[in-house]
């Protein structure tokens, strides 16, 4: 069956997207793998980088109108982000070359992380099968896009409430002390890894107190002083942290994770089983499974709670209504058969 899908051929016209804030060495070397290996499987690649992440969505944007097959993109967390902010709702896949540093959306999808040549091979091999389906095709039923190359996954609109989706994110909103320990660890240079979350967690306890919010799921209020609300597609965040252990990227359901006003001490003993996904046992911790959440400041119950986050990225003050839309993102990967 491998040697099968080692013949197909792709086809088509592709939008690749680079980190433009990868390292310059080794975003290089990145770069020239990419562009060669597009080439080699027959596929004609159009470079839309920009200079930083809003230039390069804008670009990116614009080569969709312009007609695309897929859209390729070349990072982490971020660049998926990016790709999902471009391509939800359009019918045109995601191909995903995981090489970033937290690499949580392919891990949680089974794609495959730093390995280049894997990912090439999924974007090519999805790109074979999926010649001749139609994008209304791609999203008609539950297994056919499966088994044509591209696997359906949901996808979640932000906006103001009442208002025009303004973001998209595939994996976890955070706007608790994870969104405040998300900003200070994304300005951080050391360590590499998953690390700067315990370094950023730790400098964040200085002069934490709980926050205030109001939080609306499927029309059900809950108000109270919490630590941590995050809203999860995907099951982890923060180069590994197990926020939702039991979230599915494709069924349907969000996992709101609420954490009640736990103070730094005992905040010391649950973050290390974030790792483990162990923390949704405890008592101060709830997870609801729903598909639209409001998430208000309620100045009355405790501080303001910080900027929020998706995939990593800085979004916006809350309020912020978040809804599901079920495969509303289709990703690259290698088809049933083959």
């Amino acid at each position: 069956m491998e040697a099968a899908a080692a013949h197909r051929t792709a086809t088509g016209r592709v939008g690749l997207v680079l980190n433009p804030t990868s390292g310059r060495g080794r975003g290089a070397k990145v770069r020239e793998r990419v562009t060669a290996g597009l080439a080699a499987a027959g596929l004609d690649a159009v470079d839309l980088s920009g200079p930083d992440l809003a230039a390069a969505t804008s670009r990116a944007r614009a080569g969709l109108a312009q007609g695309l097959d897929a859209l390729v993109v070349v990072g982490g967390d971020g660049m998926v982000h990016l790709g999902a902010n471009v391509v939800a709702g359009t019918g045109v896949p995601l191909g995903i070359v995981a090489v970033g540093t937290g690499n949580d959306v392919a891990r949680d999808l089974g794609l495959p992380v730093h390995d280049v040549d894997a990912s090439l091979a999924l974007v090519r091999d999805g790109l074979a099968a999926l010649a001749g389906v139609t994008t209304a095709e791609r999203s008609a039923t539950s297994d056919g896009p499966a088994a044509a190359g591209v696997r359906m996954v949901d996808a979640v609109a932000v906006s103001r409430p009442g208002g025009p989706t303004e973001h998209w994110f595939m994996a976890v909103f955070s706007c608790g002390i994870d969104a405040a320990v998300n900003d200070r660890a994304n300005r951080m240079t050391w360590p590499a890894d998953g690390g700067r979350y315990v370094r950023a967690l730790l400098a964040e306890l200085g002069g934490f107190r709980p926050f205030g919010y109001r939080v609306t799921m499927d029309g059900e209020v809950w108000e109270g002083d919490g630590t941590l609300v995050a809203v999860a597609n995907t099951r982890s965040f923060g180069g590994g942290l197990l926020i939702a252990p039991d979230a599915e990227p494709d069924d349907g359901f969000l996992e709101v994770v609420i954490a009640d006003g736990l103070r730094r001490g005992q905040l010391l003993r649950i973050f290390p089983r974030l790792y483990r996904g162990t923390h949704v046992s405890h008592p101060a911790v709830q997870v609801r499974r729903v598909r639209s959440v409001l998430i208000e400041p309620l100045l009355s119950r405790g501080a303001a709670p910080p900027v929020a986050f998706a995939d990593g990225e800085r979004l916006d003050a809350l309020p912020l209504q978040c809804d599901l839309h079920p495969r509303a993102v289709g990703v690259l990967t290698r088809s049933l058969g083959a």
